[in-house]
């Protein structure tokens, strides 16, 4: 390798940019204070970007580790994550001990990202894959920045590939916690209207988080001061005024130009600033010349041995030649020491777009050649990639193919999907001009899902053009990249068309309806079922087995029914008979579902608890995380909220450990319904408002929404509800309607417009429910709809606006209510709140219609609803009139105004509050007593009947129980207990048996004496 070499041209003195180093440093102590900040920093070529970058970095190092990375570009190719893997390993290079306990545990994952942190596992692809690996990317970034500020630096955007640039954006999207400052820096006279930055960009300026700085150009002053700089004296203001005037202000240009002059050259006045480039090069000695050339067509950075074995030189000759492109400041040597770059991209574009394109090829075919000779001349983790790139760049598609598709199974494997799509895409491109012997000698080059190779034996038979599209099409839907995959699923049904084979042609079927359905298209039934129409009567196999279960799971979601159930049974039996293990786990889960939504309740839940014990066991991780969302729901379902909240919080840190952030975000959209239905509202909200920011797909991050606008309805927040409502409608879109998005839709929407007096609105969005109808087990969203819809028409009942159609919206939500299933206690409850309202529609409700309801919530967890009835039961009462009357409606509005207080239903409390006026009723208690020491029942203000009734309650009894052992009515009882309920201040029965034992007020066994006496 060459020594210290003395290098000439660059200014020892920084010039200006006091005020970009003045926003930069604010990030910074913004970020050493706890706030993660980002930076786009943009220019032109040659404005100084990289100048201010190590002056900052050089600063920031006296608070912070700076870590900088920079895209490379070998060829036009850009190698995947090179900016984000070399700033890793420079982190981690600095703060050893910090990264090892951040990364602990997901070594093997992170290694796709960072080689050195061992080999990259197998692993599972899916198109959670890339965001899986991103999410544990930014939890190592916060967690090495925790306590230690760190300023991560990405280079050269311009050049960033794919993957780069979907980390990049995820990263500053989600990054929320850790000292961190990420800076990064593009080109911006590259960004062209078709250059793939551009995109990023317009997402990233719409970040309040992201800050965008525009280096401009040198003023005079500025280059004056450079130019100064670089001569060690004060320039002549002539010659300030030339260069400033030639060079326009561009730094880089600056500097060339006043070298330029100092030596007395006069291509500093050449109508071509390129030209300027090239000649000081060509000032060069031959042999320094053909350096330069190499070193450009080599890529971003070439490393010594490298060069050597291209240039084919002596030693002393090669040294002789680099120190000469080194002295010239046309070369530098590279931080590492081994190996070298140009000082300057454009001189390197200078270079490189003067080669001839003969010339290009042999020198590409030359670095492919040493490479292949000797594969220790770069390094391992860039060689597959790098190989690949000089074959094809070397026009020889004999050589290119097989590296080309040996660079997509290291791209695929190290989730860079869209590197992988493209090396898959120069695949097909070389694929006809590569010789026969050559592609006869090609294996299928990885397992796409359950995709058949074209042969019996993937071993010994051939590579086919149509396996390459298959792992194309796949490749394509894990990176996001789904317009072109469908592109490629088209032209493989096309070559099917002239060599039919049902399995192959309906395995791309299964793809088009997954890509449909994510591109909004559809909702994919159709492609499902033309997949179906070509298995039907084919012998058991993997694609068998999955278009049954994908029918199944979708028939589940769309349409459930007999169909569905046959096809689930099915694609177990056939998924065991082939051993395809993951597809019999996802069959068995959606006939899991199935069956509870069918009445056979606790078989189902019992086979989806089996399945969640096996993928936890057998590490299907996918499945573990759908058996998390599928399981807690439905015991949502059934009403079990309280027992789904303990697994959906266990499936949440399941979920964050795996990184299936898909997952998570639709548990969390699950929890902030439990969390609702039991009275947790502000934890509801936070567990919503993060499905619908943290969401992968649009129906997760639609599902948070929807829950906000629930949320904000029962707040009496309208302008929220109707913007939440507005933003789910948005994501779940129009192509694939299901009831458990659509039902809940209108029922929102129904509650908005009821409240806003709309009433027509109200019934529009009933009959539109009522004409789709309500498909098994979906009583769940249709319950809470019949009873909005029944309530909003009970409110209208003395408006004669509301009085046209009204008899016949009652007699459709009469005959929903009559068809409508119930299945557990918690559906036969609304269904008596629903006819109770409809009771009251007709103005003939009365207390004995709402006390079973009543009756009926007290024994369930759902402390809204059960204060929405008691309200509803007092106004009865009122309207009955009598003291006992009164005083137990009292008591229940005092028990639903503590509740909508506790919860901020403001609705809710302001209708107590109406009735409670209009009846002359005061809802504040009066002081209370001392409590006497002797008698602490008494002191409670409990009569002794009131005192045997809720020895019974701590016992557990129910008001049937109540009423059999102390002889009286279960309505009286249940009057008891409210009053109980009212006296001690507390909203359920749990609660005062556990206030009552807390105060000891019952001996142990008082309950068995007072049963037997």
């Amino acid at each position: 390798m060459l020594g210290p070499v003395e290098t000439r041209s660059v200014s020892p003195v920084f010039v200006g940019r006091t005020g970009e180093l003045g926003v930069l440093n604010d990030a910074l102590a913004r970020a050493r204070a706890g706030e993660p900040q980002a930076l786009l920093l943009g220019g032109e070529a040659g404005v100084g970007k990289t100048r201010l970058v190590e002056e900052f970095a050089a600063l920031a190092g006296r608070h912070a580790v700076a870590a900088v990375g920079g895209c490379v570009e070998i060829g036009a190719d850009g190698l995947p994550f090179a900016p984000f893997a070399a700033a890793l390993r420079t982190l981690r290079d600095a703060l050893p001990e910090e990264f090892a306990a951040a990364a602990r545990g997901q070594e093997e994952e992170l290694a796709r990202l960072l080689p050195d942190l061992g080999e990259a596992g197998a692993g599972h692809h899916d198109e959670q894959g890339m965001t899986r690996l991103f999410e544990l990317t930014v939890r190592l970034l916060e967690r090495v920045a925790a306590e230690r500020p760190v300023v991560l630096v990405l280079e050269d955007l311009h050049w960033a590939d794919a993957s780069t640039r979907h980390l990049l954006a995820y990263l500053l999207r989600t990054l929320r916690t850790g000292r961190l400052l990420v800076l990064a820096s593009y080109r911006s006279d590259d960004i062209h209207r078709r250059h793939p930055l551009r995109p990023l960009l317009a997402e990233l300026d719409r970040l309040r988080t992201v800050r965008r700085i525009e280096l401009a150009r040198f003023t005079r002053e500025e280059v004056g001061g450079q130019i100064a700089g670089i001569l060690a004296a004060d320039p002549d203001p002539a010659q300030v005024d030339e260069i400033f005037e030639r060079s326009d202000g561009n730094a880089f240009f600056v500097e060339e130009l006043a070298v330029a002059a100092r030596d007395g050259c006069c291509a500093g006045l050449t109508d071509s600033l390129r030209d300027l480039l090239l000649v000081r090069v060509e000032a060069l000695p031959e042999s320094a010349q053909r350096v330069a050339r190499i070193v450009a067509e080599g890529g971003s950075t070439v490393e010594y041995r490298l060069i050597a074995a291209v240039a084919q030189l002596g030693e002393d000759d090669l040294i002789e030649a680099l120190r000469a492109a080194v002295g010239a400041n046309i070369l530098t040597v590279t931080p590492d020491g081994d190996g070298y770059r140009f000082r300057h991209s454009l001189v390197r574009e200078a270079v490189a777009d003067d080669l001839l394109p003969g010339e290009r090829s042999r020198l590409n075919r030359r670095y492919a050649e040493a490479l292949e000779a000797d594969p220790t001349l770069v390094p391992a983790d860039a060689r597959v990639m790098r190989l690949a790139s000089y074959w094809y760049h070397a026009h020889d598609p004999a050589k290119a193919l097989p590296a080309v598709l040996d660079a997509s199974v290291v791209a695929r494997r190290r989730h860079a999907y869209t590197e992988q799509l493209r090396l898959l895409e120069r695949a097909m491109e070389l694929w006809d001009s590569a010789p026969e012997e050559v592609r006869s000698a090609l294996r299928p080059v990885d397992y796409t899902e359950v995709y058949p190779p074209c042969g019996c034996d993937p071993a010994t038979t051939p590579l086919r053009y149509l396996d390459l599209m298959a792992e194309a099409a796949v490749a394509g839907r894990f990176g996001g990249e789904r317009e072109r995959a469908l592109k490629i699923t088209k032209r493989a049904l096309r070559l099917l068309e002239d060599e039919p084979d049902p399995l192959r042609a309906a395995w791309f079927w299964i793809q088009r309806s997954r890509l449909v359905q994510a591109q909004a298209r559809g909702d994919g039934r159709q492609e499902l079922a033309t997949a179906q129409d070509l298995v039907r009567g084919l012998p058991p196999s993997e694609v068998h087995a999955e278009v049954l279960a994908l029918a199944a799971n979708w028939s589940m979601l769309h349409r459930p029914g007999p169909e569905a159930f046959a096809a689930a049974q099915r694609a177990v039996e056939y998924a065991r008979m082939v051993g395809a293990r993951e597809i019999e786990l996802h069959a068995r889960l959606t006939l899991g579902c199935l069956e509870v939504d069918s009445g056979d309740t606790e078989t189902g839940l019992d086979r989806m608890r089996q399945v969640l014990r096996d993928t936890l066991a057998e590490g299907v991780h996918q499945v573990a995380g759908r058996t998390y969302v599928n399981l807690p729901s439905q015991l949502q379902g059934i009403g079990r909220d309280r027992e789904a909240v303990v697994l959906l919080r266990e499936g949440i840190a399941f979920s964050r450990a795996q990184g299936l952030l898909d997952s998570e975000s639709w548990i969390r959209g699950n929890l902030a319904e439990a969390l609702y239905a039991l009275g947790d509202w502000a934890e509801a909200a936070e567990a919503a408002a993060h499905a619908s920011r943290a969401g992968h797909s649009a129906k997760t991050r639609g599902t948070g929404a929807l829950h906000l606008a629930h949320l904000a309805l029962a707040r009496g927040d309208l302008a929220g509800a109707g913007r939440e409502l507005a933003a789910a409608r948005a994501h779940y879109g129009t192509h694939d309607p299901m009831p458990q998005h659509s039902l809940p839709l209108a029922r929102v929407a129904l509650g908005v417009a009821a409240e806003e007096g709309r009433t027509a609105d109200v019934r529009a969005e009933l009959l539109r429910a009522l004409d789709d109808g309500f498909p098994p087990g979906t009583q769940r969203y249709g319950w809470p709809l019949l009873r909005a819809a029944a309530a909003a028409e009970a409110e209208t009942r003395a408006l004669p606006a509301a009085e046209p159609g009204r008899a016949e919206i009652l007699d459709r939500l009469g005959e929903a209510v009559r068809h409508l299933a119930t299945g557990g206690p918690l559906w036969r409850a609304y269904e008596q709140w629903t006819r109770a309202e409809l009771r009251r529609a007709q103005g003939a409700d009365t207390a004995d219609d709402w006390s079973p309801v009543v009756t009926a919530f007290e024994c369930l967890d759902r402390p809204y609803d059960l204060a929405r009835v008691r309200h509803r039961l007092a106004a009865a009462l009122l309207a009955e009139g009598g003291d006992d009357e009164r005083d137990r409606a009292l008591e229940l509005l005092r028990l639903a105004a503590a509740v909508a207080a506790h919860l901020g239903a403001r609705p809710l409390a302001d209708a107590v509050a109406r009735l409670a006026q209009r009846a002359r009723l005061t809802l504040t208690r009066p002081p209370r007593q001392a409590l006497a020491p002797a008698d602490p029942v008494a002191a409670l203000g409990l009569t002794s009947r009131e005192r045997d009734v809720l020895r019974l309650v701590s016992a557990g009894r129910t008001n049937r129980q109540i009423a059999e052992e102390l002889f009286i009515s279960p309505k009286t009882a249940s009057v008891h207990v409210s009053n109980i309920l009212g006296k001690l201040g507390v909203s359920g029965r749990g609660e005062a048996a556990a206030l009552a034992h807390r105060l000891g007020l019952f001996p142990s066994g008082d309950e068995e004496r007072l049963a037997a006496g």
